[in-house]
């Protein structure tokens, strides 16, 4: 693993929390990723999570961005979360004020990041250059407006991630079992999940299981995936009152016990781990969440011939909405956002599955070496004139 660029650790003043910004590398002066809170980040984690962000960018074509990550250690549904995540954002300002955009992840809310950046003039983070130019400055304002739009009943920008993870299943299911039906489990219901699990049922597949951080809900003929859309919390959590007679609801650490073809960690990280990793069903992982298979686990999965459609191949969604709109590469209506996330997934996860089977590779090593960020993305290897240095 390559050393991450730049390390901040923040310590609030007011809670225990502490937190951390990572940023990977740089391109042009400009690095993205997203800002996640839970009670159980790490430093570490948010530095693997910066690098797989740095993955993702090559990965969704970007020419103009690096890849960072922050992530605070706290409880996100603390009644002063939104104070400490106020607090965080404020002392990693001087940063975002000069190009490192911190967008939301798990535990956030990117409308809730948006209005921090109102107070202090920010609309969105951008280096000098792109403060000064118009088309950037035009693409921003389109961005904003279509931040206020909807797909299917849900905003955009909760839809992009979980949409490009099922055309991606997608893609891969059918260069593996063809037109073959297939069961899905869905492990985390937040905006990712739901969406995802929501695409999915549109493309015809069976959603079976569904866990979020309070249970597990099945059902062998597939659960009504609209309607526990439509009844679940702030928190992504589920009704149990709204559940049809039939489902039946278990603890949500039993979701590795659903039978399954596919397999969806859409939420935290290292959900499948040493531990339990043999205990896994399907044969076909793709990672809607960010790092959710850990490095020990990993080696099980590999070992076992599961295949996978790894993290930064599989949720690019939310950045090349970001990158398309913003610099402008495509028409910038909800519809093209879909078909273009839509797209590039399916070229990366039919592109990756391709090398995988020629080189008869498991399918993150190959992702690993398809998609490797260039040297010359980081910031110390920037010639002079390439960089954003007014600050």
């Amino acid at each position: 693993m390559i050393k991450p660029y730049l390390v901040v650790e923040w310590n609030d003043t007011e809670t225990d929390a502490q937190g951390w910004l990572v940023v990977h590398n740089f391109v042009n002066g400009y690095t993205g990723g997203g800002t996640r809170m839970h009670p159980s980040v790490t430093k570490e984690e948010v530095v693997r999570l910066a690098e797989a962000m740095a993955y993702k960018y090559v990965a969704s074509e970007s020419e103009t961005t690096g890849g960072c990550k922050s992530g605070i250690a706290y409880d996100y549904k603390a009644p002063d979360a939104s104070a400490v995540l106020r607090r965080f954002l404020i002392a990693m300002m001087p940063y975002i004020d000069i190009g490192v955009s911190l967008g939301s992840d798990l535990g956030t809310n990117y409308e809730a990041i948006l209005e921090i950046y109102h107070e202090f003039g920010i609309d969105i983070p951008m280096t000098k250059s792109m403060k000064q130019n118009q088309n950037v400055l035009q693409g921003i304002k389109r961005y904003d407006e279509l931040l206020t739009t909807r797909m299917d009943g849900l905003l955009l920008n909760d839809v992009v991630t979980g949409y490009g993870a099922a055309f991606s299943a997608d893609e891969a299911w059918t260069l593996k079992r063809g037109q073959e039906e297939a069961k899905v489990v869905i492990q985390g219901f937040g905006s990712v999940g739901a969406s995802c699990a929501l695409k999915l049922s549109q493309l015809g597949y069976k959603i079976v299981g569904i866990s979020d951080a309070n249970l597990l809900v099945t059902c062998d003929e597939g659960l009504g995936v609209q309607k526990l859309i439509d009844h679940k919390n702030e928190y992504g959590e589920m009704d149990e009152t709204k559940f049809k007679s039939h489902y039946t609801v278990r603890s949500n650490t039993e979701w590795l016990d659903v039978d399954c073809d596919i397999l969806i960690p859409s939420a935290l990280e290292d959900v499948i781990n040493k531990h339990n990793a043999d205990m896994v069903k399907a044969n076909l992982i793709v990672e809607a969440a960010n790092i959710p298979i850990s490095s020990e686990g990993d080696e099980i999965i590999k070992q076992r011939g599961i295949d996978i459609v790894n993290d930064f191949v599989a949720n690019l969604g939310a950045i090349r909405f970001y990158e398309t709109v913003i610099f402008g590469l495509i028409n910038p209506n909800s519809q093209a956002v879909i078909d273009d996330i839509e797209q590039l997934c399916r070229k990366n996860t039919h592109h990756l599955f391709e090398k995988s089977k020629e080189q008869s590779s498991y399918q993150r090593d190959v992702a690993y070496e398809i998609f490797r960020p260039s040297a010359s993305g980081l910031l110390e290897y920037m010639e002079p004139s390439q960089m954003d240095t007014s600050y």
